[in-house]
């Protein structure tokens, strides 16, 4: 059975030699980039099951890696590791299109359990029903757009992940944590208030300035999309 290959791009090198080390004692096979030149070249040149992507690297932030990198790949996992707690650049990241986001210091444990849960994530692909909508609002699964009428909506992968988890529970409400199992995925950490304030992104570009609001808010329990 062929390893799963992850790449710890970070820094800091007592770090990430004790990421190596716990890494492949797990059975994972490894490599190190120190700086966001040569992680970006790793990244593009070579096949990874996963990423652990710092922010605070020389030469190409983590950040301006993750930017990068989500052009051509919306696929491979990254997880941010970094020292900054502010809720400004949790979204930042999760924006680009990073799949979660571990904050200096961490157990080690806590960071194996994200791994395995974005390790055993599938690609999830709509076979039967290719096209999800409410009214005039349609996610076109296999060419990954989205249109409002006549109008097509640019959306960021997470903003993306959003409306088509409220779109498949159309008419169910969803709570937050229902809504970051689905999206951030089942071992995710953070606070739940990163839904509201994604909820408020997505409605910015889907509803505003239309006469009809799908995503409404249950208060006190959630949100939902209803016909």
């Amino acid at each position: 059975m062929t390893k799963p290959r992850i790449l710890i791009v970070e820094d800091e090198e007592k770090l990430s030699r004790v990421l190596q080390l716990e890494l492949e004692f797990e059975n994972y096979e490894t490599e190190i980039a120190n700086n966001g030149k040569s992680a970006l070249k790793l990244m593009e040149d070579k096949e990874w099951d996963l990423v652990l992507l710092d922010i605070m690297i020389p030469e190409l932030s983590g950040l301006e890696v993750l930017r990068r990198v989500r052009r051509t790949d919306e696929n491979t996992p990254v997880i941010l590791l970094t020292a900054r707690d502010a809720v400004h650049d949790k979204v930042s990241g999760l924006d680009l299109g990073a799949n979660d986001y571990v904050t200096k210091p961490f157990q080690i444990e806590e960071l194996l359990a994200r791994i395995r849960a974005q390790l055993r994530k599938p690609v999830e692909v709509q076979q039967n029903k290719k096209v999800l909508s409410v009214g005039d609002l349609q996610v076109d699964i296999n060419a990954h757009e989205v249109r409002r009428g006549n109008q097509e909506i640019e959306l960021t992968p997470r903003e993306y992940d959003l409306l088509v988890c409220l779109l498949q529970n159309k008419n169910i409400v969803l709570t937050r944590d229902q809504i970051l199992e689905q999206v951030w995925g089942f071992d995710y950490f953070g606070e739940t208030n990163v839904v509201d304030v994604y909820v408020r992104y997505l409605r910015q570009k889907v509803d505003k300035g239309y006469p009809q609001e799908y995503i409404q808010t249950v208060r006190g329990v959630g949100y939902t999309i209803k016909d």
